[in-house]
């Protein structure tokens, strides 16, 4: 699995370099594809949306490659990269790495984490389906694997390295909908096994069977190039020696150029392992187009 998912990672890299070269692609309008979800996938930092990365249309191939950086008040250090392929505003596919720093809790060492994303749009548009009620509906799945997973996770009482989290996400724009500016709703159920996302594996000693998690996200363009908002995830409780809480973020998007955004953040990740109350901050860059 590792050796297979680095090899994917390299090949999705260099597709996409390729494509930027020979797709004309981006007639979308300005963040239309969100920014890049902390897994890889299209949406915004916490969660995914139901949009389809870049600012490729129906008949166009687009796509977004990204770094994220976070650090708590105990020093965990978050590093995430990883690029997508959205292909005609219908399926995306993505990939990363996170790199988890585990601070003074042990001293030196960090685990990684690959995902695999895919993501599939049925339903609706987000943006230009502004006479129906509906929103646009995506369903997706990221593949999951731990490659230190016999390091910390089994042996807080983890069960599983790998595991596969499946989502519904429902995502709806209001054009001029709050005193004249767009506004983005966004609403998302996951079933996982997931602890803090996989980085300490998947299943517990406390639970070990799939369980639905909902996440929600509200966003507003103040400007013609910024946007702000909130997202809320919640995380199943699956380990009994260290109790596991929801994560929350409040975020700012600045769009200096149509294919570049920069995103900071205030995060709450709650426990984390022996530490308790993980606020700090996030910063992440995405190429678009």
């Amino acid at each position: 699995m590792k050796n297979n998912t680095r090899g994917l990672r390299c090949f999705l890299f260099f597709s996409l370099l390729s494509l930027c070269n020979s797709v004309y692609a981006g007639d979308r309008l300005l963040g239309t594809g969100g920014i890049s979800q902390m897994e890889g996938a299209g949406g915004g930092g916490l969660v995914p949306w139901a949009v389809i990365t870049g600012y490729g249309t129906d008949d166009q191939i687009g796509g977004s490659a990204f770094y994220t950086k976070a650090k708590t008040r105990d020093d965990f250090e978050l590093d995430t990269f990883g690029a997508a392929i959205g292909f005609y505003n219908r399926f995306e596919v993505s990939i990363s790495q996170t790199r988890f720093g585990l601070g003074d809790t042990v001293p030196h060492q960090s685990i990684k984490l690959d995902t695999l994303g895919l993501k599939l749009r049925v339903l609706g548009d987000a943006l230009y389906d502004q006479d129906t009620w509906y929103p646009q509906i995506a369903v997706g799945a990221q593949i999951k694997h731990n490659e230190d997973f016999s390091f910390v996770p089994k042996s807080i009482g983890a069960k599983s390295s790998s595991g596969i989290d499946l989502y519904l996400a429902a995502t709806k724009v209001y054009l001029a909908g709050l005193y004249g500016k767009n506004v983005l709703v966004s609403a998302n159920v996951r079933a996982t096994k997931a602890n803090q996302f996989g980085i300490l594996g998947f299943g517990g000693d406390k639970q070990d069977s799939y369980q639905l998690q909902p996440s929600i996200s509200s966003a507003i363009m103040l400007t013609d190039n910024l946007l702000t908002g909130f997202e809320y995830r919640s995380k199943p409780d699956n380990i009994r020696q260290f109790e596991e809480e929801d994560a929350k973020d409040l975020f700012i998007t600045w769009f200096p150029h149509k294919n570049v955004s920069l995103t900071g953040a205030y995060i709450d990740l709650g426990n984390i392992a022996d530490k308790d109350n993980q606020t700090g901050w996030y910063f992440s860059g995405q190429f678009n187009y």
